[in-house]
């Protein structure tokens, strides 16, 4: 049985923010900016709360078979709220989308590569 490998992404509000902690945020910025994203295990968080006030978890998980991207979801979202929680940011609208790059579509080179090996 091979590993999957999955993407998930966990996007969100900031809410109710208060002054020191966007100002935190915005000190901070740098670190998070969208240019740096990337998807890792422990997740990475990009954000622009001079522009708005939204946020992106970026995770990367595994699992053995297809169902397992359920679970791998359902801990990146804990791992984003538990981040969130433990600075004291407020949030909202949290929502989570997932994808298995074992099904993703080949893009052009990979196709031909493919055909040339005789996959």
């Amino acid at each position: 049985m091979s590993t999957r490998t999955f993407r998930v992404t966990v996007r969100g509000v900031f809410d109710g923010l208060s002054a020191e902690q966007r100002a935190g945020l915005l000190e901070r910025a740098a670190e998070h900016d969208v240019l740096r994203a990337a998807f890792t295990p422990e997740g990475s968080l990009t954000y622009d709360v001079a522009v708005r006030p939204a946020f992106t978890f970026r995770f990367l998980d595994s699992g053995e078979d297809e169902e397992d991207i359920l679970e791998a979801t359902e801990r990146a979202e804990e791992s984003a709220r538990a981040w969130l929680e433990q600075r004291g940011y407020g949030y909202r609208n949290l929502r989570s989308t997932a994808e298995d790059l074992s099904q993703a579509p080949l893009g052009k080179r990979q196709r031909r590569e493919a055909a040339r090996k005789g996959f």
